[in-house]
């Protein structure tokens, strides 16, 4: 969708467009608007009144403030967009509104803000969300990095889904939906500083539909998105959370040679890089190799695999087990080897 205000390189954000006057009504009718039009939105009220059924809510909030804005594959709208409909989706929910909140800093190209909107326009309806309500403030020059967006997101929990990390049982398999480490390292492809270059690109996507084709054949424990601080870190969580044992196969782990090039190259573990289109899947063993034929039939789960198990109850620890036959601790990432990768 494109906005119908045509943007030069010109046109920048100013002060004025967060003053709530006429720049600001003309920044939301004819670029915001446009882009995320649907009838809750044109309510337009300062919220959203929408009906609710009987049942179970599921809601989330998300703040992005990725660096660069635009990078290999997709950039912070999409981005955007895609976190929070995977948040709500790792909850076992379906995606339903979405809100979306602005900090613009002055000066920033309304061409690129142009740019960031009609891609999370595109993103929403690839996922089936409408954008129901929003907020902008500009801030002035040196007060913020060109754009943060925040969002919010609702949905609704189909019956007898119950998704937590507490449900990490022994027996169960730990399923990989997809390549390890690919968005953190397309972003830091694109920064620069680091002087290296890639072909790949950010693997950003909404997860919602594979995840509810999933949930509607196979009992799931557990599923989390493993963006910042990556698979391990992720893991970690849910066995403090489950108080369990995993091991993790290192033969097993989808980490494309790209990623593991890059990761020597810049001395961090591809363990601890975010993945923003991958999701880990604990359900019981059972029904490990069925989940893996439903994943796999998606393109964002073509590379699913079983990377682990968990193997025994009452303390918590990740473990590695290397093509040697040693194991290896994997322990929670200490500092911010990545930072603003989302």
């Amino acid at each position: 969708m494109s906005c119908a205000l045509p943007f030069t390189d010109a046109d920048c954000v100013l002060l004025e467009h967060g003053s709530g006057g006429r720049l600001s009504h003309r920044l939301i009718s004819e670029l915001f608007y446009p882009a995320f039009k649907n009838p809750l939105l044109q309510q337009e009220h300062d919220g959203c009144v929408f009906p609710v059924e009987a049942g179970r809510m599921a809601y989330t909030t998300d703040s992005f403030v990725v660096q660069p804005i635009f990078f290999p594959g997709g950039n912070i709208g999409d981005l955007a967009i895609n976190g929070t409909v995977n948040d709500l989706a790792c909850c076992g929910a379906v995606p339903m509104y979405l809100t979306a909140g602005f900090i613009l800093e002055e000066g920033l190209p309304l061409a690129d803000l142009q740019r960031i909107v009609e891609t999370m326009s595109r993103s929403a309806a690839k996922a089936n969300v409408h954008i129901v309500a929003g907020d902008t403030k500009v801030v002035e020059r040196g007060k913020c990095d060109r754009i943060f967006i925040n969002t919010g997101g609702i949905g609704t929990v189909p019956p007898n889904i119950d998704i937590s990390p507490l449900r990490a049982a022994v027996g169960d398999a730990i399923i990989c939906s997809g390549n390890i480490g690919v968005h953190g390292i397309a972003i830091l492809s694109a920064r620069e500083s680091l002087g290296f270059e890639t072909v790949l690109q950010s693997d950003t996507a909404p997860l919602n539909k594979m995840l509810s084709a999933l949930l509607a054949q196979h009992e799931v424990h557990v599923l989390r998105d493993p963006t910042r601080g990556g698979v391990g870190t992720t893991l970690n969580e849910i066995a403090r959370s489950a108080k369990v044992e995993m091991v993790l196969d290192e033969a097993a782990l989808p980490i494309p040679e790209t990623v593991r090039a890059a990761s020597e190259l810049l001395g961090i573990d591809p363990l601890f890089i975010a993945s923003e289109g991958t999701v880990l899947v604990i359900l019981p063993e059972k029904a490990a190799a069925e989940a893996l034929s439903v994943l796999r039939q998606f393109p964002e789960g073509k590379n699913a695999a079983i990377i682990g198990r968990v193997t025994a109850s009452g303390k918590a620890s990740v473990q590695l087990k290397t093509g040697y036959g040693s194991h290896r601790i994997i322990t929670m990432l200490n500092g911010d080897q990545l930072p603003r990768i989302c």
